[in-house]
């Protein structure tokens, strides 16, 4: 939720292929829109996962695992041996996951 501020395994999802502590982002390209500034990941996909998941946190494991931002999925989300995948939005000033104006 809005309070946390680094992960932690506490009330963390667990399942058949996905590891604890999620995976690295990759594609992370910040820029600009406007003034704007915007990051884009590539979407994150856990294959043939059985998993439950009502959100996800992102944040940084190079510096003591600090929160950057916790996601609510607006509900739980299920894969049942298949793919479980994090879509994330267009980067776009009115999309993009992470936006600073």
């Amino acid at each position: 939720g809005a309070g946390t501020t680094a992960f932690t395994t506490t009330g963390q999802a667990s399942g058949t292929n996905y590891t604890s502590g999620g995976s690295a982002l990759t594609n992370v390209t910040p820029t600009t829109s406007g003034t704007t500034a915007i990051v884009d990941f590539a979407d994150l996909t856990f294959g043939t996962a059985t998993i439950t998941a009502r959100g996800c946190l992102l944040y940084n494991s190079t510096n003591g695992n600090k929160a950057i931002a916790a996601i609510d999925f607006g509900g739980d989300k299920t894969s049942t041996a298949g793919d479980f995948t994090v879509v994330f939005p267009a980067a776009s000033a009115t999309a993009a996951i992470i936006r600073i104006a």
